[in-house]
């Protein structure tokens, strides 16, 4: 197995608006849609869809929102023996996206909650036969922080996407993953540094290099990521701002996991980070291209076709 995602589920309820209502309005909406969503489940279609064998972690309620997920996996050929049911509702995420694809997301965690540290201990086997752990915070924060104790024991290198960004999250335990991944809001909240400009977000992400973090990956939007590499004492070793691909987006909704789910896949194929980072910051371009979350994330081969015309290297480290 190369990925276990220990992480979120929801059903997304995408409502595209012609702008946002103020409060207290009412306003008709030209067109909605659902599907299935939640970061943790996102970054596994991700990486499924562009070949990687995924084991996921989660737990779904046992309602009708519980089944429409369950097909979803096995529809995507991700493994769901480690999916705990238990009563109640499952995680919904109402979305709200603009004419200029700006979105506004609330999410109802439902089960989501209820994964627990012990469930992370009764799977430490199937886990343990995994090349990646990737854990996101849509999930209680023990559980998360169980993760990564349980990933650092076992050997397997634990990929942190500190989102959505939680003052809960200690910084010590974010410096134990071998990855972390933020976006600029989150890594002020994580180290409580300013990143108004780039000088300042490389040197609030060098505090998480300095206190142990092998890799920080920080996204920019569409000035593409900043990567930090460092040694087991924190000195600086390599960095690289890698730029984004430039489209016209219709859709940012879940670009940030498509782009997690793809670097995923890379690492575990033994992809060089840099080239990791360069294919999913391609993979996650596409993925704006349509509307939606995992409907606009792209098989292997549309991904490859899709690099391939533009002149890009093909997907997942191909090189074209």
């Amino acid at each position: 197995m190369d990925i276990a995602v220990i992480g979120s589920n929801n059903v997304d309820l995408i409502t595209y608006v012609t702008r946002m209502p103020v409060d207290g309005e009412t306003i008709e909406a030209p067109d909605f849609s659902i599907g299935c969503g939640g970061k943790g489940s996102n970054q596994a279609v991700a990486a499924a869809r562009l070949g990687a064998e995924v084991l996921m972690v989660t737990c779904v309620g046992d309602d009708a929102f519980a089944s429409m997920t369950l097909e979803n996996y096995r529809a995507n050929g991700i493994g769901i023996d480690l999916v705990k049911q238990v009563p109640g509702t499952s995680g919904v995420a109402p979305i709200f996206v603009d004419p200029d694809s700006h979105n506004r997301i609330i999410i109802v965690k439902g089960a989501n909650n209820g994964l627990a540290p012990e469930d992370l201990e009764a799977a430490a086997d199937r886990i343990a036969q995994c090349r990646l752990i990737v854990v996101q915070l849509e999930i209680r924060m023990e559980t998360v922080l169980a993760a990564i104790d349980l990933g650092n024991r076992l050997g397997v290198p634990v990929l942190l996407n500190p989102a959505p960004a939680s003052p809960d999250l200690d910084l010590e335990w974010a410096a134990r993953c071998d990855y972390v991944m933020p976006n600029e809001t989150e890594l002020a909240l994580l180290t409580g540094m300013p990143v108004e400009d780039e000088a300042q977000v490389r040197e609030a992400a060098m505090v998480l290099l300095r206190r142990g973090c092998r890799h920080v990956v920080v996204t920019l939007g569409s000035r593409g990521v900043l990567w930090l590499h460092g040694d087991e004492d924190g000195a600086l070793l390599e960095e690289a701002l890698v730029p984004s691909v430039q489209v016209e987006a219709v859709d940012t909704t879940g670009a940030g996991d498509a782009f997690i789910g793809c670097f995923a896949r890379c690492l575990t194929r033994g992809d060089a980070v840099p080239q990791a980072l360069a294919t999913a910051n391609a993979y996650a371009a596409l993925s704006v291209t349509g509307r939606g979350t995992q409907t606009s994330y792209p098989d292997a081969d549309t991904f490859d076709q899709w690099c391939s015309a533009r002149g890009l290297a093909r997907g997942c480290g191909r090189t074209a």
